[in-house]
């Protein structure tokens, strides 16, 4: 589980990315695709084209982390554009990363009235 730090957004990049990219490949794309500096501090998420892996980038202050993630069984959900980014909560991409789908989660109960 990555605890997301207050004021810290979490970019989707669209569309599939080569996961043999790492470090410097991924930080490029961040800059040049997403239109975003990859040492803001903010996490980058990058899905494969099989759907069952995601890499996670994120500057730490020191230097550049990478988080991967495979599912053993089942595909992350992913926006159905090509191009372009996606901002999601702290709680979408716990659910994400959970192989939940994070665009309409459902309650499976109704909140009652304390009374």
């Amino acid at each position: 589980m990555i605890t997301v730090p207050a004021g810290v957004r979490v970019y989707l990049a669209l569309g599939t990315t080569d996961m043999r990219k790492g470090f410097d490949g991924l930080s490029v794309l961040a800059q040049e695709v997403l239109r975003e500096d990859p040492f803001s501090g903010h996490l980058f998420v990058f899905r494969g084209r099989r759907g069952d892996l995601i890499k996670v980038l994120y500057w730490d202050g020191q230097g550049l982390c990478l988080f991967g993630k495979r599912l053993e069984r089942g595909r992350f959900i992913w926006p159905q554009a090509r191009e372009g980014t996606v901002t999601l909560s702290p709680a979408q991409l716990a659910m994400l990363l959970e192989g939940i789908d994070w665009r309409a989660p459902l309650r499976t109960a109704r909140p009652s009235c304390a009374g």
